[in-house]
């Protein structure tokens, strides 16, 4: 341990590469809309990071975005032993970020809460900010221990088999011992609340949207994904998890089977294999292509005539964001903060769970490709206006002032 001690603290002494990066991130944030402001504010963030994902892009972006700002802004990763670097983190790593992986077995609780509380000992934040259940309740059981406020942003519940629920029915009970709590939608906040959250702790704050990643043009995109030039092309982008909802849209082809449609799935996840079963068993598998997990996914997403968000339940899902971003069409499920971001003027919402709808809103958006580009215009111009960087992170720090306080 105290070997683990002594790497934390040197990595964590390194302040001229972190000045560097500083100055790095403050170059991309000039170029974000939005006023900024400067903090002195050291903040850890804690996550247990995906190999790609919008929590992660979410991490990455606010502690780009403090940087900018004159916070000291670190990433702490619980990674598992054995498994290689998180591209997410690589990226983080790519961006400037100050990152400290730390890799242990899997459920090595205590000794994860052991590796927090050193970094927490060498860099002495003001705030500890957690993303994600396991480092929620981490966070929790070593609040005594903690000389910080504990912020915590939440993303999303996804349910799932007993554990999952076991895990996120500890992370709500944990969430109100903390000092503020980021709810990324409304409707989360009321769950919350409705979780025991006290309402003087809860914040809702949208998730921003920023990239330095210049997005393809459709015909480079649909070249390198491998989808045809007089194909109909809709894109499906996220882990493939019950949540995310790939099975109802897959269970929406069959109806359209008359129409030269290519759907192209960007990601991976524990359901891939039944799904791509379960397409089989209704006879779209050859409409479908699965290339996998792609570094900066969003570069491509113009490949696509539309881009279909089927989940069962979301936050505010990234990768909409990027949509919006690229101009893309989009079909999504009007679950959780999706009709916060977009309206029926800015994108199709259809119910959960409907593959009827889902396949009536894709023949749509194939029938009237000019209503569909005019939502997408839409919806770039709200992106514009409502979710810079700038304000956002401000409000993020209000948040932390308000934790401080109350600590």
């Amino acid at each position: 341990m105290r070997g683990h001690r002594t790497l934390f603290r040197k990595t964590l002494r390194q302040e001229a590469e972190a000045g560097a990066r500083i100055g790095l991130a403050q170059r991309w944030i000039s170029s974000r809309p939005g006023p900024v402001t400067v903090s002195g504010t050291r903040v850890l963030h804690v996550l247990a990071p995906a190999p790609f994902g919008g929590l992660e892009r979410v991490v990455h972006t606010l502690a780009r975005g403090q940087l900018a700002m004159g916070c000291d802004a670190r990433v702490f990763a619980l990674l598992s032993e054995g498994a290689p670097l998180p591209l997410s983190l690589e990226e983080m790593q790519g961006a400037g970020i100050p990152t400290i992986p730390v890799a242990l077995p899997g459920r090595a609780y205590h000794r994860q809460l052991r590796s927090l509380m050193d970094v927490c000992e060498s860099f002495r934040p003001d705030v500890v900010h957690t993303h994600g259940y396991v480092p929620d309740v981490l966070a929790r059981f070593g609040a005594d221990r903690i000389p910080a406020s504990l912020v915590s942003s939440v993303h999303g519940f996804t349910g799932g088999d007993w554990r999952n629920r076991l895990y996120e029915w500890l992370q709500r009970r944990s969430l109100r011992r903390f000092d503020a709590v980021v709810a990324v939608s409304r409707k989360m906040a009321t769950e919350l609340a409705a979780a025991g959250v006290s309402d003087r702790l809860l914040h809702v704050i949208p998730n921003a949207w920023s990239s330095d990643a210049p997005v393809l043009d459709a015909s480079s995109a649909r070249a390198q994904l491998g989808v045809p030039d007089d194909s109909f092309s809709i894109g499906w982008v996220g882990r493939i998890s019950l949540e995310k909802g790939l099975d109802v849209l897959v269970d929406a082809l069959p109806a359209l089977v008359d129409l030269p449609f290519r759907l192209t799935v960007v990601g991976d996840g524990p359901e891939r294999a039944p799904v791509e079963k379960r397409a089989t068993e209704r006879g779209v598998d050859r409409h479908i292509s699965w290339p996998g997990v792609i570094s900066g996914a969003a570069r491509f997403l113009r490949a696509f005539d539309v881009l279909v968000l089927s989940s069962r339940t979301e936050g505010t899902p990234m990768i909409l964001l990027e949509a919006m971003n690229a101009g893309v069409p989009v079909i999504a499920s009007a679950v959780g903060g999706v009709p916060d971001v977009v309206s029926p003027s800015e994108a199709l919402l259809v119910p959960p769970d409907d593959p009827g709808a889902l396949s009536a809103a894709v023949r749509l958006v194939h029938a009237d490709r000019a209503a569909a580009a005019a939502r997408a215009r839409k919806a770039t111009s709200r992106l514009q206006e409502e979710f810079a960087v700038g304000p956002w992170v401000e409000r993020y720090e209000d948040v932390y002032r308000s934790a401080q306080l109350r600590w």
